[in-house]
């Protein structure tokens, strides 16, 4: 079985990475992609203001970030990993990978952010809940369901 697991550097998409960590220490056997998605660069970005937010995301240095925490987890846990660095809108660039990877399932944080927190999850999580023909994994963050506030 092969897993993918979007990052964004979240402590809710590290609940992802820690719950997939936990799964692989109580029998699962899977491997393991931890991906991460940056906006898309486009070409009058770099000519008209090279900034350096904009050679960032250029260079992918983004998108190590994002990596670095749930890198540490797996690395701390001694469990081997692929890593991925996507382009472009979000979600579709996920179910994207998750495909091309031959992945089998994905496990995704809840964000909870927006409008009454999404309703109680993340718009990404949520819209991989609707374009994925994977099976899903939705992790909660640990006080997620104390309040709605």
């Amino acid at each position: 079985m092969k897993i993918l697991i979007p990052v964004d550097g979240s402590a809710q998409a590290l609940d992802a990475v820690r719950h997939a960590l936990r799964l692989r220490q109580e029998g699962l056997n899977a491997s393991f992609v931890l991906t991460t998605v940056q906006e898309p660069t486009y070409l009058y970005q770099m000519v008209l203001a090279p900034d350096a937010d904009v050679l960032e995301r250029v260079t992918g240095a983004v998108g190590s970030r994002a990596l670095a925490g749930a890198e540490a987890l797996f690395n701390a846990a001694g469990v081997a990993y692929e890593r991925e660095i996507g382009f472009g809108e979000t979600v579709p660039a996920l179910i994207e990978m998750a495909e091309r990877q031959g992945c089998d399932a994905i496990i995704v944080g809840a964000r909870g952010l927006g409008a009454l927190r999404s309703a109680l999850m993340g718009s990404v999580s949520q819209g991989i809940l609707q374009a994925s023909r994977l099976p899903v994994t939705v992790v909660k963050h640990p006080d997620e369901g104390s309040a709605l506030a």
